[in-house]
Protein backbone atom coordinates (compact mmCIF):
# COMPACT_ATOMS: atom_id res chain seq x y z
CA UNK A 1 0.00 0.00 0.00
CA UNK A 2 1.17 3.52 -0.71
CA UNK A 3 -0.45 6.54 0.95
CA UNK A 4 -1.14 9.83 -0.76
CA UNK A 5 -1.71 13.08 1.10
CA UNK A 6 -5.36 14.19 1.20
CA UNK A 7 -6.10 17.65 -0.20
CA UNK A 8 -6.36 20.55 2.24
CA UNK A 9 -9.28 22.94 2.19
CA UNK A 10 -8.50 26.65 1.83
CA UNK A 11 -9.47 27.23 5.48
CA UNK A 12 -7.11 24.47 6.65
CA UNK A 13 -4.30 25.74 4.44
CA UNK A 14 -4.62 29.34 5.66
CA UNK A 15 -4.70 28.17 9.27
CA UNK A 16 -1.56 26.08 8.72
CA UNK A 17 0.33 28.98 7.12
CA UNK A 18 -0.59 31.36 9.96
CA UNK A 19 0.39 28.78 12.57
CA UNK A 20 3.78 28.27 10.91
CA UNK A 21 4.33 32.05 10.71
CA UNK A 22 3.66 32.41 14.44
CA UNK A 23 5.99 29.51 15.23
CA UNK A 24 8.84 30.67 13.02
CA UNK A 25 8.81 34.35 13.92
CA UNK A 26 8.90 33.34 17.60
CA UNK A 27 11.60 30.73 17.02
CA UNK A 28 14.00 33.15 15.27
CA UNK A 29 13.26 36.00 17.67
CA UNK A 30 11.74 38.28 15.05
CA UNK A 31 9.32 39.72 17.62
CA UNK A 32 12.09 40.75 20.00
CA UNK A 33 14.87 43.34 19.57
CA UNK A 34 16.60 41.38 16.84
CA UNK A 35 19.79 39.39 17.55
CA UNK A 36 20.06 40.87 21.03
CA UNK A 37 20.51 44.39 19.66
CA UNK A 38 18.33 47.46 20.05
CA UNK A 39 17.38 47.26 16.37
CA UNK A 40 14.38 45.69 14.71
CA UNK A 41 14.51 42.89 12.16
CA UNK A 42 13.92 45.48 9.41
CA UNK A 43 16.82 47.64 10.61
CA UNK A 44 19.17 44.67 10.50
CA UNK A 45 17.94 43.60 7.05
CA UNK A 46 18.69 47.09 5.72
CA UNK A 47 22.16 46.95 7.29
CA UNK A 48 22.69 43.56 5.63
CA UNK A 49 21.79 44.96 2.20
CA UNK A 50 24.11 47.92 2.67
CA UNK A 51 26.96 45.64 3.73
CA UNK A 52 26.55 43.20 0.83
CA UNK A 53 25.80 45.46 -2.14
CA UNK A 54 28.66 46.88 -4.17
CA UNK A 55 26.53 49.87 -5.20
CA UNK A 56 23.59 50.32 -2.89
CA UNK A 57 20.72 52.56 -3.98
CA UNK A 58 17.76 53.32 -1.73
CA UNK A 59 15.12 52.56 -4.39
CA UNK A 60 16.60 49.12 -5.10
CA UNK A 61 16.80 48.21 -1.42
CA UNK A 62 13.20 49.32 -0.88
CA UNK A 63 12.03 47.19 -3.81
CA UNK A 64 14.03 44.14 -2.73
CA UNK A 65 12.79 44.27 0.87
CA UNK A 66 9.26 45.39 0.01
CA UNK A 67 9.62 48.53 2.13
CA UNK A 68 7.81 51.85 1.81
CA UNK A 69 10.25 54.48 0.52
CA UNK A 70 9.50 56.91 3.33
CA UNK A 71 10.00 54.23 5.98
CA UNK A 72 13.36 53.28 4.48
CA UNK A 73 14.42 56.94 4.34
CA UNK A 74 13.82 57.28 8.07
CA UNK A 75 15.96 54.21 8.76
CA UNK A 76 18.76 55.54 6.55
CA UNK A 77 18.68 58.91 8.30
CA UNK A 78 19.10 57.16 11.65
CA UNK A 79 22.05 55.21 10.31
CA UNK A 80 23.55 58.44 8.95
CA UNK A 81 23.10 60.15 12.31
CA UNK A 82 24.90 57.27 14.02
CA UNK A 83 27.84 57.66 11.64
CA UNK A 84 27.19 54.27 9.98
CA UNK A 85 26.21 55.53 6.53
CA UNK A 86 27.78 57.83 3.94
CA UNK A 87 26.22 59.09 0.71
CA UNK A 88 27.94 59.73 -2.59
CA UNK A 89 26.63 61.24 -5.82
CA UNK A 90 25.56 58.59 -8.27
CA UNK A 91 27.84 58.80 -11.33
CA UNK A 92 25.00 58.12 -13.80
CA UNK A 93 21.92 59.47 -12.03
CA UNK A 94 22.16 62.71 -10.08
CA UNK A 95 18.69 62.13 -8.63
CA UNK A 96 19.99 59.21 -6.57
CA UNK A 97 22.79 58.69 -4.08
CA UNK A 98 25.07 55.72 -3.68
CA UNK A 99 24.88 54.46 -0.11
CA UNK A 100 27.98 53.13 1.62
CA UNK A 101 28.53 51.74 5.10
CA UNK A 102 31.32 53.52 6.94
CA UNK A 103 33.89 51.67 9.04
CA UNK A 104 31.66 52.36 12.04
CA UNK A 105 28.74 50.88 10.13
CA UNK A 106 30.64 47.70 9.31
CA UNK A 107 31.77 47.50 12.94
CA UNK A 108 28.13 47.71 14.05
CA UNK A 109 27.00 45.08 11.55
CA UNK A 110 29.78 42.48 12.06
CA UNK A 111 28.69 41.20 15.51
CA UNK A 112 25.07 41.00 14.34
CA UNK A 113 26.09 38.86 11.37
CA UNK A 114 28.11 36.56 13.63
CA UNK A 115 25.21 36.36 16.10
CA UNK A 116 22.90 35.34 13.25
CA UNK A 117 25.32 32.60 12.17
CA UNK A 118 25.61 31.35 15.74
CA UNK A 119 21.82 31.19 16.15
CA UNK A 120 21.41 29.31 12.87
CA UNK A 121 24.10 26.87 13.96
CA UNK A 122 22.36 26.35 17.31
CA UNK A 123 19.07 25.70 15.52
CA UNK A 124 20.70 22.95 13.43
CA UNK A 125 22.84 21.46 16.19
CA UNK A 126 20.24 18.97 17.58
CA UNK A 127 19.49 17.58 14.09
CA UNK A 128 21.14 14.57 12.48
CA UNK A 129 22.64 14.81 9.00
CA UNK A 130 19.53 13.43 7.25
CA UNK A 131 17.29 15.68 9.36
CA UNK A 132 19.31 18.73 8.34
CA UNK A 133 18.97 17.75 4.69
CA UNK A 134 15.22 17.29 5.15
CA UNK A 135 14.92 20.73 6.78
CA UNK A 136 16.96 22.51 4.10
CA UNK A 137 15.06 20.74 1.31
CA UNK A 138 11.78 21.82 2.93
CA UNK A 139 13.02 25.42 3.09
CA UNK A 140 13.95 25.31 -0.60
CA UNK A 141 10.51 23.87 -1.38
CA UNK A 142 8.72 26.67 0.49
CA UNK A 143 10.77 29.33 -1.28
CA UNK A 144 10.38 27.74 -4.72
CA UNK A 145 6.60 27.37 -4.39
CA UNK A 146 5.94 30.87 -3.06
CA UNK A 147 8.59 32.71 -5.09
CA UNK A 148 9.44 30.56 -8.15
CA UNK A 149 11.83 33.16 -9.58
CA UNK A 150 14.03 32.72 -6.49
CA UNK A 151 14.27 28.94 -6.93
CA UNK A 152 17.83 27.80 -6.13
CA UNK A 153 19.69 25.80 -8.78
CA UNK A 154 18.55 22.20 -8.73
CA UNK A 155 21.01 19.80 -7.13
CA UNK A 156 21.24 16.22 -8.41
CA UNK A 157 19.64 13.81 -5.96
CA UNK A 158 20.87 10.27 -5.42
CA UNK A 159 18.19 7.59 -5.20
CA UNK A 160 19.18 3.95 -4.62
CA UNK A 161 17.41 0.68 -3.87
CA UNK A 162 19.35 -1.62 -1.55
CA UNK A 163 19.00 -4.77 0.51
CA UNK A 164 17.76 -4.38 4.10
CA UNK A 165 20.15 -3.84 6.98
CA UNK A 166 19.62 -4.18 10.76
CA UNK A 167 16.99 -1.66 11.87
CA UNK A 168 15.38 -1.28 8.44
CA UNK A 169 12.41 -3.54 9.14
CA UNK A 170 11.66 -1.63 12.35
CA UNK A 171 11.78 1.57 10.31
CA UNK A 172 9.19 0.11 7.92
CA UNK A 173 6.81 -0.67 10.79
CA UNK A 174 7.29 2.73 12.43
CA UNK A 175 6.70 4.72 9.26
CA UNK A 176 3.62 2.74 8.28
CA UNK A 177 2.13 3.42 11.71
CA UNK A 178 3.00 7.13 11.70
CA UNK A 179 2.12 7.88 8.08
CA UNK A 180 -1.26 6.16 7.94
CA UNK A 181 -2.31 7.57 11.30
CA UNK A 182 -1.39 11.10 10.20
CA UNK A 183 -2.78 10.99 6.66
CA UNK A 184 -5.73 8.61 6.98
CA UNK A 185 -6.54 8.40 10.68
CA UNK A 186 -5.86 4.66 10.84
CA UNK A 187 -5.44 3.35 14.37
CA UNK A 188 -2.87 1.06 15.98
CA UNK A 189 -4.53 -2.04 14.51
CA UNK A 190 -2.81 -1.20 11.22
CA UNK A 191 0.62 -0.81 12.81
CA UNK A 192 0.08 -4.15 14.55
CA UNK A 193 -0.74 -5.80 11.21
CA UNK A 194 2.40 -4.34 9.61
CA UNK A 195 4.48 -5.53 12.56
CA UNK A 196 3.08 -9.05 12.16
CA UNK A 197 3.83 -9.12 8.42
CA UNK A 198 7.34 -7.72 8.90
CA UNK A 199 8.07 -10.08 11.81
CA UNK A 200 6.93 -13.10 9.81
CA UNK A 201 9.15 -12.01 6.91
CA UNK A 202 12.18 -11.95 9.22
CA UNK A 203 11.37 -15.25 10.96
CA UNK A 204 10.51 -17.24 7.82
CA UNK A 205 12.67 -15.47 5.25
CA UNK A 206 13.43 -17.61 2.18
CA UNK A 207 16.26 -15.78 0.38
CA UNK A 208 15.92 -17.87 -2.78
CA UNK A 209 12.28 -16.87 -3.21
CA UNK A 210 11.75 -13.63 -1.29
CA UNK A 211 13.28 -10.18 -1.11
CA UNK A 212 12.96 -6.74 0.49
CA UNK A 213 14.15 -3.49 -1.05
CA UNK A 214 14.87 -0.31 0.92
CA UNK A 215 14.78 2.98 -1.00
CA UNK A 216 17.24 5.70 -0.02
CA UNK A 217 17.27 9.31 -1.17
CA UNK A 218 20.51 11.21 -0.54
CA UNK A 219 21.48 8.56 2.00
CA UNK A 220 18.21 8.67 3.95
CA UNK A 221 15.63 5.87 4.10
CA UNK A 222 12.47 6.94 2.30
CA UNK A 223 10.69 3.77 1.19
CA UNK A 224 10.44 0.00 1.08
CA UNK A 225 8.64 -2.95 -0.46
CA UNK A 226 8.54 -6.72 0.17
CA UNK A 227 8.13 -9.63 -2.25
CA UNK A 228 7.12 -12.83 -0.40
CA UNK A 229 6.40 -16.41 -1.46
CA UNK A 230 2.66 -17.16 -1.26
CA UNK A 231 2.90 -20.51 -3.05
CA UNK A 232 5.21 -22.30 -5.46
CA UNK A 233 3.76 -20.29 -8.35
CA UNK A 234 2.43 -17.11 -6.70
CA UNK A 235 4.42 -14.19 -5.26
CA UNK A 236 2.87 -11.46 -3.13
CA UNK A 237 3.85 -7.78 -3.07
CA UNK A 238 3.54 -6.34 0.44
CA UNK A 239 4.10 -3.14 2.45
CA UNK A 240 4.97 -0.71 -0.33
CA UNK A 241 5.63 2.67 1.34
CA UNK A 242 7.22 6.04 0.52
CA UNK A 243 7.72 8.96 2.88
CA UNK A 244 6.20 12.30 1.76
CA UNK A 245 9.56 13.85 0.79
CA UNK A 246 10.21 11.00 -1.68
CA UNK A 247 6.92 11.21 -3.56
CA UNK A 248 6.81 12.32 -7.18
CA UNK A 249 10.28 10.95 -7.99
CA UNK A 250 9.21 7.61 -9.43
CA UNK A 251 10.51 5.57 -6.51
CA UNK A 252 7.20 3.81 -5.91
CA UNK A 253 7.27 2.63 -9.53
CA UNK A 254 10.89 1.52 -9.22
CA UNK A 255 10.17 -0.51 -6.10
CA UNK A 256 7.22 -2.20 -7.80
CA UNK A 257 9.25 -2.92 -10.93
CA UNK A 258 11.97 -4.58 -8.83
CA UNK A 259 9.35 -6.89 -7.34
CA UNK A 260 8.01 -7.84 -10.76
CA UNK A 261 11.48 -8.44 -12.21
CA UNK A 262 12.50 -10.59 -9.21
CA UNK A 263 9.30 -12.67 -9.44
CA UNK A 264 9.89 -13.32 -13.13
CA UNK A 265 13.50 -14.34 -12.55
CA UNK A 266 12.38 -16.82 -9.91
CA UNK A 267 9.80 -18.40 -12.20
CA UNK A 268 6.62 -17.27 -10.43
CA UNK A 269 3.59 -17.38 -12.70
CA UNK A 270 1.51 -14.74 -10.90
CA UNK A 271 1.83 -11.82 -8.50
CA UNK A 272 -0.90 -10.70 -6.13
CA UNK A 273 -1.29 -7.83 -3.70
CA UNK A 274 -3.85 -6.40 -1.30
CA UNK A 275 -4.54 -2.68 -1.00
CA UNK A 276 -7.38 -0.25 -0.28
CA UNK A 277 -9.50 1.75 -2.69
CA UNK A 278 -8.51 5.06 -1.09
CA UNK A 279 -4.81 4.61 -1.99
CA UNK A 280 -5.08 6.11 -5.45
CA UNK A 281 -1.38 6.60 -6.14
CA UNK A 282 -0.54 2.97 -5.40
CA UNK A 283 -3.48 1.74 -7.46
CA UNK A 284 -2.24 3.83 -10.38
CA UNK A 285 1.21 2.26 -10.16
CA UNK A 286 -0.23 -1.24 -10.14
CA UNK A 287 -2.67 -0.61 -13.00
CA UNK A 288 0.09 0.90 -15.18
CA UNK A 289 2.05 -2.37 -14.84
CA UNK A 290 -0.80 -4.61 -15.85
CA UNK A 291 -2.22 -5.59 -12.47
CA UNK A 292 -5.97 -6.26 -12.61
CA UNK A 293 -8.48 -5.72 -9.83
CA UNK A 294 -9.93 -9.18 -9.12
CA UNK A 295 -11.76 -8.66 -5.84
CA UNK A 296 -13.25 -5.70 -3.95
CA UNK A 297 -14.87 -5.95 -0.53
CA UNK A 298 -16.04 -3.32 2.00
CA UNK A 299 -14.89 -3.89 5.56
CA UNK A 300 -14.43 -2.12 8.89
CA UNK A 301 -10.82 -1.98 9.98
CA UNK A 302 -8.12 0.24 11.45
CA UNK A 303 -10.86 2.44 12.90
CA UNK A 304 -12.31 3.26 9.46
CA UNK A 305 -14.86 2.11 6.90
CA UNK A 306 -12.73 0.88 4.01
CA UNK A 307 -12.83 -1.09 0.77
CA UNK A 308 -10.15 -3.76 0.51
CA UNK A 309 -8.95 -4.77 -2.94
CA UNK A 310 -7.04 -7.75 -4.32
CA UNK A 311 -5.03 -7.19 -7.51
CA UNK A 312 -3.25 -9.79 -9.65
CA UNK A 313 -0.69 -9.84 -12.46
CA UNK A 314 0.06 -12.79 -14.75
CA UNK A 315 3.81 -13.06 -15.28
Amino acid sequence: MLAESPALSEVEAVKAVRQFNRFYTRRIGALDPYLGSEMSLTDVRVLYELAHREQAVASEIAKHLGLDGGYLSRILRRFEGAGWLARETHPRDARQSLLRLTEAGHAAFAPLQQKSRDEASALLAPLSGPQRRQLIDAMHTVQALIEPEARPPAKPRTAVLRDPQPGDIGWVVQHHGELYAREYGWNSEFEALVAEIAGEFLRKFQPEWEHCWIAELDGERVGAVFLVRKSATVAQLRLLILTPQARGLGLGARLTDECIAFARRKGYRKMVLWTNSCLLVARGIYAARGFKLVKSEPYEGFGQQLVGETWALKL
